[in-house]
């Protein structure tokens, strides 16, 4: 295989707000791995909660390159197992984007989608939510007037938060997940989805710190709204610790080191009795379109990473109207421009 890397500015159409932070451009990084005349394309984007950067991406990669290259390619599982999980245990993120461009590798070299060689079904794929981020209450209500679609996602962790979902409730009937990204208190949840629950919230996700297991067990005890990890799920070994404490996980293929570890979390929290959910970090439609393979293994999606940028660096899978369509091209379907 020949490795190359690309860096890129990501602007957002709108700045991004969470409940730790705001950003207007998100730096990515993109991975190919190309071989036999095909390129397979990964991605990873900046994130400070999780100690990456666009340099430490870089640096990573150039030091595994030669190895990379020399490696006998077969399968991107056996690429997991043997080579990136032993080298990059540690790195997930950057181990995530070279995985996703060894599976897109795979399946443009078999002229096939992933989803079809893994033999899923993609006709009742679970509909995308629209991410209204944090900002003053009349700019969320113009993000959600914007953009009609069939289920949101309203980023939460302020002071008035209720106010917030009562307000946005007034411009849609449509349904409403909240994630509050690790801003609020057992009890402050408890209270909070009585309230919401009447507002017409589905389920909330990731309300406490990614560590407090134990005290989002009385959560999922007490909360009349179901209860959807995201921070406390990053690897294969967070599925099993997820089970008392919450009633799904919300799997990215950053955190959990690709497309290979993340297609057997999901399998395995279906096993258990877990929703499941594939969401994303704002990337491109590299990141989008990889993410998208494992929609016939989620009850839920969260994949619009790529239509709150200003400007795509690439094409894939697309969203028209909270639908994922699928491409039937090759790997992932995804081509940077």
């Amino acid at each position: 295989m020949t490795v190359n890397f690309y860096h890129y500015n990501l602007e957002m159409a709108h700045p991004f707000g969470i409940s730790r932070s705001v950003h207007t451009v998100q730096p990515t990084f993109i991975v190919s791995l190309s071989q036999d005349g095909k390129t397979g394309y990964g991605e990873a984007t900046q994130n400070r909660y999780y100690g990456v950067t666009p340099e430490n991406l870089q640096a990573g990669l150039e030091a595994l390159k030669p190895e990379i290259e020399k490696y006998p390619f077969t399968t991107p599982e056996d690429f997991y197992d043997k080579f990136l999980f032993p080298k990059l245990k540690n790195f997930r993120f950057l181990m995530a984007a070279i995985d996703e461009a060894a599976n897109d590798l795979y399946g443009k070299l078999q002229d096939k989608p992933l989803w079809q060689i893994w033999n899923y079904k993609i006709d009742n794929l679970p509909l995308s939510t629209y991410t209204i981020a944090i900002d003053d209450i009349a700019v969320m209500r113009e993000k959600l007037l914007e953009k009609p679609w069939p289920v949101y996602k309203i980023k939460l962790g302020t002071e008035h938060d209720i106010a917030i979902v009562k307000s946005l409730r007034e411009l849609t009937d449509k349904p409403f997940r909240i994630d509050a990204n690790t801003a609020w208190t057992a009890a402050q949840t408890i209270e909070n989805a009585k309230i919401l629950k009447d507002l017409g919230v589905e389920f909330i996700e990731q309300p406490l710190p990614y560590d407090q297991y134990e005290q989002m067990q009385e959560v999922k005890a007490a909360s009349v709204l179901p209860v959807i990890a995201d921070e406390s799920v990053r690897t294969e070994a967070d599925i099993k610790k997820c089970i008392d404490s919450f009633n799904g996980v919300n799997v990215k293929l950053v955190k959990a080191g690709g497309i290979t570890p993340a297609r057997r979390m999901l399998t395995e929290a279906r096993q258990l009795g877990l929703k499941t959910m594939i969401g994303c970090m704002t990337e491109s439609s590299i990141g989008i379109s990889a993410a998208a393979q494992l929609l016939p293994l989620c009850d839920y999606a969260d994949l619009d990473g790529a239509i709150l940028l200003k400007q795509d660096i690439a094409r894939g899978a697309t969203l028209d109207n909270g639908k994922v369509m699928l491409p039937q091209t090759g790997g992932t379907g995804a081509v940077l421009l």
